[in-house]
C-alpha cells in the first residue's frame, strides 16, 4: 500500500465534524464520527490513515467490492466490452489495444463508429500489418491526432514480423516493445486483455482519485502524477483488475463529472473525502490537515489557491494554466477543373510521412508568415502555385473565397482560402509533389483532414 513521503504525512487526522443542523450522514474510515457517550474513556488513538493515501485495508476492500458490484450494474454496453466467446484468441488483440489508442484525446461517442469499422475491416493483427498506411489514414480520417493511426499499424507489423504474432501480455512488456504504447494504454491492455493486476491512470482516474483523497496540487505535475499511478496500483483488485480499471474509468465517464458530478449516485461516496469536506464544512483554521498547502505538502492545494466553498467536490482535481495555442495563417488554394464526366474535379497533394497530419492529402497549401497584408497573401501564393505548377499565375486571378479556423491540440490554424479555375491539366513530378485529381465524392472519401473538409 502507498505510504506517504513528505508533507503533511507527519500531521495526524483530524474527524469531520458536521454542524449542528446538518443533516446524519453514514460515516466512513475517511470521515469518523467523534462523537462519544458522556463520561466513556478516550480510545487508544490508532495510527490514523493520512489524507491523501488509502492505508486502511478494510477501506480499500470496501471501495473495490462497492465499485466493481457497481460497474456490474451500471457498465455503459461498449462493442470493445462484448467478448466474442469462442473466437477470443483471433480478437483479443483487438478489444482493447485499438479502442484505448482511439479514446485517447477522443470521446467514447466518435469513437464507436471508427471502432466498428475498424475491426470489421482488419479483424486480426496479421491483416492489419499488410495494410497500407494510405488505408489506414482513409479510416481514421475525422478522428484526429493522426499518429496514433500510423502509430498502431506500425506496432502490428512489428508484432508480425519480430515477436512471431504473438502480443507482449504484461504492461512493462507492452510500453517497452510496442511503438505508440505509453504507461496507460499498456496497464489497460495487461489488465483487461490478460488479468495483469496493474492500475491505469487516465484523466478520468485521475479525477476520481483526486477527490476522493483531496489531492489539490497540480494534477498533471509529474510528482503529482506518481503518486497517482502508486494509488491507482495500490487500489486495483487483484482478482478482477481489468473489471476494476474499467469500473474506475466509468466512473469519471458518468458520475464523477468534470462539472455537476453526481454524488448522490456515487458508489463510492462514503470514500471520498473531497464530499466530506462539502457536507461537513471547513473546519476551524488551525494548521490541520484541512490546510495542509500552508506547509510543504506536495498533494495540498497551494497556499494561494485555497478551497472554494462554491465549487464544493469541484476544487479537484487541479490543473495548471494551459499554455495558450501557437497562431498559425496557412494560405490554401482549391485548383478547379471540369472532369471528364462534367463535374468538377479538385487536385490534392499528399504531406510528408512525418510532422502535423502526416501522410493525409491537402488542398495547395503555404504556411504564412506574420502581418502579411491580403494583396501580399495572395501574391506569395500565385509564385508559390508558379513555382509549384510551371506555369504563369497571376495573383489576381486568385479569388479570395474566406477564412477556415481549425483548432489543433496545440495550434490555433487559420485556412486563408482561395480558388482558382483551369482549363487544362497540371503535370507535377510524382516523386516530389504526390498528387491526384478527385471528385468530390471521391475527395471525402481519402485521407483528408477535417479541416480540409472545411474548405472545400
Amino acid at each position: 500500500l502507498v505510504r506517504p513521503r513528505t508533507g503533511c504525512a507527519s500531521i495526524r487526522q483530524r474527524p469531520c465534524r458536521a454542524p449542528a443542523s446538518a443533516a446524519v450522514e453514514p460515516r466512513s474510515p475517511s470521515c469518523p464520527d467523534p462523537a462519544l457517550p458522556a463520561g466513556a474513556p478516550a480510545p487508544a488513538l490508532a495510527p490514523t490513515p493520512t489524507r491523501h493515501h488509502f492505508s486502511d485495508p478494510e477501506e480499500v476492500e470496501a471501495l473495490r467490492r462497492n465499485l466493481l458490484a457497481w460497474y456490474d450494474r451500471c457498465k455503459r454496453d461498449l462493442p470493445w466490452r462484448a467478448l466474442v466467446r469462442g473466437d477470443i484468441g483471433k480478437q483479443r488483440w483487438g478489444i482493447m489495444w485499438v479502442s484505448e489508442i482511439m479514446l485517447q484525446q477522443t470521446q467514447v461517442a466518435t469513437v464507436i463508429d471508427y471502432y466498428n469499422r475498424w475491426m470489421q475491416k482488419w479483424p486480426t493483427l496479421q491483416a492489419l500489418a499488410q495494410a497500407s498506411l494510405e488505408e489506414v489514414n482513409e479510416l481514421w480520417a475525422g478522428l484526429g491526432y493522426y499518429s496514433r493511426g500510423k502509430r498502431l499499424q506500425e506496432a502490428a507489423r512489428k508484432v508480425v514480423s519480430e515477436l512471431g504474432g504473438h502480443m507482449p501480455r504484461t504492461a512493462e512488456a507492452l510500453q517497452k516493445l510496442l511503438p505508440g504504447v505509453g504507461r496507460y494504454t499498456a496497464g489497460a491492455i495487461a489488465s483487461i486483455s490478460y488479468g495483469q493486476a496493474t492500475g491505469v491512470v487516465d484523466g478520468n482516474v485521475i479525477r476520481v482519485l483526486c477527490r476522493l483523497r483531496c489531492i489539490g496540487a497540480d494534477s498533471s505535475s509529474p510528482a503529482v502524477i506518481d503518486q497517482l499511478w502508486d494509488m491507482a496500483n495500490a487500489l486495483v483488485d487483484r482478482s478482477r483488475p481489468g473489471d476494476f480499471n474499467q469500473a474506475l474509468m466509468e466512473l469519471g465517464a458518468t458520475v464523477c463529472v468534470p462539472k455537476a458530478p453526481l454524488c448522490g449516485e456515487c458508489p463510492v461516496k462514503q470514500h471520498c473525502r473531497a464530499r466530506c469536506r462539502k457536507l461537513f464544512g471547513k473546519p476551524a483554521p488551525v494548521p490541520d490537515v484541512e490546510d495542509c498547502g500552508v506547509g510543504d505538502c506536495p498533494l495540498c492545494p497551494p497556499g494561494t489557491q485555497p478551497w472554494d466553498s462554491s465549487l464544493g467536490v469541484t476544487n479537484f482535481p487541479r490543473k495548471a494554466a494551459k499554455k495558450q495555442a501557437r497562431a498559425m495563417r496557412t494560405a490554401t488554394c482549391v485548383l478547379e477543373r471540369r472532369g471528364c464526366r462534367g463535374g468538377p474535379e479538385y487536385l490534392i497533394m499528399q504531406r510528408p510521412s512525418s510532422g502535423l497530419l502526416a501522410g493525409l492529402w491537402e488542398f495547395p497549401s503555404l504556411p504564412l508568415a506574420e502581418d502579411l497584408q491580403e494583396e501580399r497573401e495572395r501574391e506569395v501564393l500565385a509564385d508559390h502555385l508558379q513555382a509549384w505548377m510551371g506555369q504563369p499565375v497571376a495573383a489576381k486571378s486568385l479569388r479570395f473565397i474566406g477564412e477556415v479556423i481549425h483548432i489543433f491540440s496545440h495550434i490555433h490554424q487559420t485556412y486563408v482560402v482561395y480558388s482558382l479555375p483551369l482549363d487544362g491539366d497540371v503535370t507535377l513530378d510524382p516523386a516530389s509533389f504526390p498528387s491526384r485529381w478527385v471528385t468530390e465524392e471521391e475527395f471525402h472519401a481519402s485521407a483528408v483532414s477535417t479541416a480540409m473538409k472545411k474548405v472545400l
